[in-house]
């Protein structure tokens, strides 16, 4: 097995994208330079593939993740929050569900909670460590024996549920930015409870004496919850027995490292990096490189940069983030693979696009690339992006559970 061939998955996560006018009409994608990944994609295969089944956009990430490595989400996926549990180290009971628990920002002058807008899911990107102060209040005074708060990162956190009521509908609080909250609230027949705690929650930290020391430095407080995306322990089988590689995943999202963590992967944390654009894009193709010179085979690394500027509508750090991904991780990745493997194959595809005009996740069909060393192949496409793949490409995917498959047969 010492020949085994290597592969590298890269997902700018969010990064395909609409045409934008104020980058000439061209999607970031398109506006990049990115001169490894467009090297890529003309001496590779190129496609699209739908991710997201329909259905199940409200769980885009988890879903198209699941996916892309190989796992049909409507069997598999559980939701995002069981593995961003997961990868804090709780451990789910049976009767145990988890749901997502955003810190967020809402508007303040309304007097009724409903009425409030939602500005920003992630409470100006608050840091973990002043999101614990908060959660663990937030655990004080409203955690009961069957109701946890438990902090992850940044905006991320879990509250476990046992014996969780079920039968409510939930919106997650990205896909709704400057929305008043009355029509996205959980609803159902078990929705007040739900509610009932996020109105909890505002009255706690809205004037918690660290969101007042944000307001006077110029943030946004963190000034209530946000509940979504519940799920149970998922069961799955491990990548390794799927298809006989030894893998690795590197990512910074309590999410993706779940998903690594029940796919019985290896979880790298990678010194330097978070969620959001200022990540450390060189020490997580570092990061990768390391992990096939200690004998992985295969290794996948998720960048949520692109995806998080869409959601704070930053056009320019979109474009810059998916050209540092493509010169810091991209590249380095390639040339290292290329001077010490005899065979190996790289894939780059978004997860799904996230759009800079909404701040919403889409379902949409993604382009990829596959390059294979040694390969003769001439895709025709110079510029790696949703339009050209779209149409210089006859290859579609419309499972994206099928693309580890023809990547592992190419």
């Amino acid at each position: 097995m010492a020949n085994k061939q290597k592969i590298a998955v890269i997902i700018p996560d969010g990064a395909a994208d609409l045409n934008v006018p104020e980058l000439n009409n061209k999607t970031p994608m398109q506006y990049a330079k990115k001169p490894c990944m467009d090297y890529l994609a003309s001496n590779g295969v190129c496609g699209m593939v739908v991710n997201i089944p329909d259905g199940m956009i409200s769980d885009a990430s988890a879903t198209a993740n699941l996916a892309i490595l190989g796992y049909d989400p409507k069997i598999y996926s559980k939701g995002r929050s069981p593995l961003e549990a997961a990868s804090i180290g709780l451990e789910m009971k049976e009767n145990d569900t988890a749901i997502r628990c955003n810190l967020v920002t809402l508007s303040e002058n309304e007097g009724v909670y409903e009425e409030k807008t939602v500005i920003d899911h992630s409470a100006d990107e608050i840091t973990t460590e002043e999101a614990d102060i908060l959660i663990k209040e937030l655990d004080k005074q409203l955690g009961t024996d069957k109701i946890r708060f438990h902090t992850g990162k940044s905006y991320r956190h879990i509250l476990l549920w046992e014996d969780y009521p079920g039968d409510c509908k939930f919106t997650g609080p990205h896909d709704i930015l400057n929305k008043q909250a009355k029509e996205y609230l959980p609803s159902g027949k078990t929705g007040e409870q739900y509610v009932n705690l996020m109105k909890k929650s505002y009255d706690i930290l809205n004037n918690h004496p660290l969101n007042i020391k944000r307001r006077e430095s110029g943030k946004r407080p963190a000034n209530s919850i946000w509940l979504w995306s519940p799920g149970a322990k998922p069961d799955m089988p491990d990548f390794k027995s799927k298809y006989g590689l030894d893998g690795s995943v590197i990512a910074f999202v309590d999410l993706i490292q779940g998903l690594g963590i029940y796919a019985g992967m290896n979880v790298v944390e990678v010194e330097g990096a978070t969620g959001n654009f200022h990540t450390n894009y060189k020490n997580k193709g570092l990061a990768a490189i390391n992990e096939f010179e200690n004998g992985k085979d295969f290794v996948f690394v998720h960048i949520e940069a692109p995806d998080e500027c869409s959601h704070r509508l930053e056009i320019e750090n979109k474009v810059k983030s998916i050209e540092l991904i493509d010169a810091d991780i991209i590249k380095p990745i390639y040339e290292y693979l290329n001077s010490n493997s005899d065979e190996f194959k790289i894939l780059v595809l978004p997860d799904h696009p996230t759009f800079l005009s909404t701040g919403a996740h889409s379902y949409a069909p993604v382009p990829f690339l596959v390059y294979k060393k040694g390969a003769d192949v001439k895709s025709g496409i110079d510029n790696f992006n949703e339009e050209s793949v779209s149409q210089k490409s006859s290859l579609f995917i419309e499972h994206g559970y099928n693309l580890m498959d023809f990547v592992m047969k190419q």
